[in-house]
């Protein structure tokens, strides 16, 4: 159900010259996540403009600009009030607001965003460290992630990374759209962050593009997520769901129309992991056969366990056009036996799912043998996924 008032919202374009509905409010989004089984993480200006509202994307827009430091103290009650509409009582005046929309039990919010891609300027940081101390204060029990800039490096990223330093803050926000090949060359991005600092939240990234060559770049990159998941908290891919008929960025990961939906080969690639995720990583489990195996960064595994299950699950990734061997190692985890599924996502790299063909790439199932695993043979350009089952039947 929609809240009172939606036929009352008034839609807008913004300065990206994206058409904003305003038909999901904050009461929508909760809802959301709530049936959907995710954890909310709404994410709040910074108390200043985006930079680039004078830019070539802008409608009559004049750069970043800081609110009002009159204005700022409502302004900080604002936020302080959507905590409360998410987690508060009823008898408080915002959760009061929340049940008679609908909800009487809180949302359990865990995260807010302060900032989003924001220069980071004296105006930015100003503004930034009142919200965040007040949020502090007032709920401590709040994660706060904040932003270090719109690129993957750069001055904006400096800055951002030594400013959350000094103040502490739990995650940073890190976005990056990029080619494939840095995606490959990155691979080892997050074994050298300092452990003691911050932690990293991926907030938009993507490979510029729906081809498998895109979708496999990133596949590579997400086994060094796994390998830190200590540093890197979270991450998210780039837009969820775009019209066909209204695009307004590239890449997203599903398309639809009127009349149907086409989940890109980068959805399946997240599928797969979200689907295989482990608790516990173990290093070193993976050695490609190959002279330049450490060098070649179209080469890249992980293996990890679900607690829930037992299970080891292997994730794959050959980027290159020719098969890779690999020897897998798994006798020191004391698995000598057991039974092992195969998933793979494989194709020509230029390939991508489309309305004329939308299962052009999709993963295929099938079983393999334990002894089969100790030389493994990835194809070229392929994602595999090997789900290991520990427990006796």
């Amino acid at each position: 159900r929609v809240s009172e008032g939606f036929e009352e919202r008034q839609q807008q374009r913004n300065i990206w010259s994206y058409h904003q509905s305003v038909g999901l409010g904050f009461y929508e989004y909760f809802r959301f996540c709530e049936d959907i089984g995710a954890k909310p993480l709404p994410v709040v200006a910074a108390a200043v403009s985006c930079q680039n509202s004078g830019g070539t994307w802008a409608i009559g827009g004049t750069g970043q600009k800081g609110l009002s430091m009159a204005d700022m103290k409502g302004y900080i009650q604002d936020i302080l009030d959507l905590i409360e509409y998410a987690n508060g009582p009823v008898t408080s005046p915002w959760g009061a607001k929340r049940a008679i929309a609908g909800h009487p039990k809180p949302f359990h919010l865990q995260y807010i965003g302060i900032g989003n891609e924001d220069a980071q300027t004296d105006q930015f940081r100003d503004r930034f460290k009142m919200i965040y101390d007040a949020v502090r204060a007032k709920h401590s029990e709040i994660t706060i992630i904040g932003t270090v800039g719109p690129a993957p490096s750069g001055k904006d990223y400096d800055l951002g990374w030594k400013f959350a330093d000094n103040l502490s803050v739990p995650v940073v926000d890190e976005h990056f759209y990029e080619k494939p090949e840095w995606f490959l060359d990155n691979n080892n991005r997050y074994d050298t962050y300092r452990r003691q600092n911050s932690q990293v939240y991926i907030g938009e990234y993507a490979s510029w593009g729906n081809a498998l060559i895109n979708a496999l770049s990133e596949a590579a990159f997400m086994t060094s997520l796994e390998r830190n998941g200590d540093i890197v908290r979270m991450a998210s891919y780039a837009p969820l769901l775009a019209n066909l008929n209204h695009t307004s960025w590239n890449p997203n990961l599903i398309y639809f129309n009127n009349r149907t939906m086409v989940p890109t080969v980068n959805y399946y690639v997240q599928q797969l992991f979200s689907t295989n995720q482990g608790d516990i990583y173990f290093p070193n489990k993976v050695n490609f056969i190959s002279e330049n195996a450490g060098k070649d960064s179209t080469l890249a595994a992980s293996c990890v366990k679900d607690n829930k299950t037992g299970d080891i699950i292997l994730k794959i990734v050959n980027v290159g056009s020719r098969p890779a061997s690999a020897k897998i190692s798994l006798e020191d985890l004391n698995i000598r036996e057991g039974d092992a599924s195969l998933k793979i996502l494989k194709g020509d790299p230029a390939d991508k799912n489309t309305f004329s063909q939308p299962e052009n790439i999709i993963p295929v199932s099938s079983s393999v043998s334990f002894a089969a695993l100790k030389n493994y043979t990835a194809p070229a350009y392929s994602l595999s996924i090997i789900r290991v089952s520990t427990r006796r039947h």
